[in-house]
């Protein structure tokens, strides 16, 4: 049985309204989407699977690819990504919930999987690291981006669904018991620390305004000059999972 694509029909309200609604509003920030995307570019290859997709605010770089397999767990998500993308021949739109996957996603031979802000909603994360391993053929990539500095966790967390956040020990030690060789890791944005601390430990806000969003992606030119640091945390962990060839 093949996993279940999402058919041409209006698009099912969310289940969780407050993650739709900061998915809305990021789709908001172009400057921070690009921005991330960009640092992470490198290790994307032709054939790239994207584990949570959302509404698609990431899938709009991927799509160009030779394949994009865009998958997510909730029907709400699912049915926008095939309004968004669905018309273009090389995307497929899938339904997936790890840690469990259904094995003929192994014959999409992706080179890429794609993962953003995803990982700290799953409870079972080492299975859903396994998972993703089990995806990707030999020399395939895990592109992982989690949220980082565990005393950061606060009110935001908890009304996004997160289970943690990240410490880079956490990390590696997890992708390694996963079977990926760690080919990179480091921090990303720096200049979103003191931001999220403020709103989600001392203002204790279920979400970001959007008021504090137009702000931050005002500065993202500058934001952008971190990785010339020679030492640095960020609010995120960028790490990269290698399949030994």
């Amino acid at each position: 049985m093949r996993p279940a694509e999402v058919a041409s029909s209006p698009s099912p309200p969310p289940v969780d309204h407050l993650g739709a609604a900061t998915l809305e509003r990021m789709a908001a920030a172009p400057r921070y989407n690009r921005w991330m995307f960009e640092r992470l570019r490198p290790w994307v290859g032709r054939r790239v699977l994207e584990v949570g997709a959302g509404i698609g605010n990431m899938s709009a770089f991927l799509v160009d690819r030779e394949r994009a397999v865009l998958t997510d767990a909730e029907p709400h998500y699912l049915a926008r990504l095939r309004e968004s993308f669905g018309d273009r021949p090389n995307v497929r739109v899938v339904e997936l919930r790890l840690p469990a996957f259904d094995p003929h996603l192994v014959a999409e031979r992706v080179d890429t999987v794609f993962c953003l802000n995803v990982l700290e909603h799953i409870e079972e994360d080492g299975a859903s690291l396994t998972a993703m391993r089990q995806l990707l053929g030999p020399g395939g990539r895990l592109v992982l981006l989690v949220p980082a500095l565990r005393p950061l966790y606060g009110t935001l967390d908890r009304a996004l669904g997160h289970f943690r956040r990240y410490s880079r020990g956490e990390v590696v030690g997890k992708l390694e018991a996963a079977g990926f060789r760690v080919g990179h890791v480091e921090y990303f944005n720096l200049g979103g620390v003191l931001g999220w601390w403020l709103a989600s430990r001392v203002l204790r806000r279920p979400m970001i305004s959007a008021a504090a969003l137009r702000y931050y992606e005002a500065f993202v030119p500058l934001f952008r000059l971190e990785r010339w640091l020679p030492w640095r945390v960020g609010q995120s962990l960028i790490a990269i999972g290698e399949v030994p060839a």
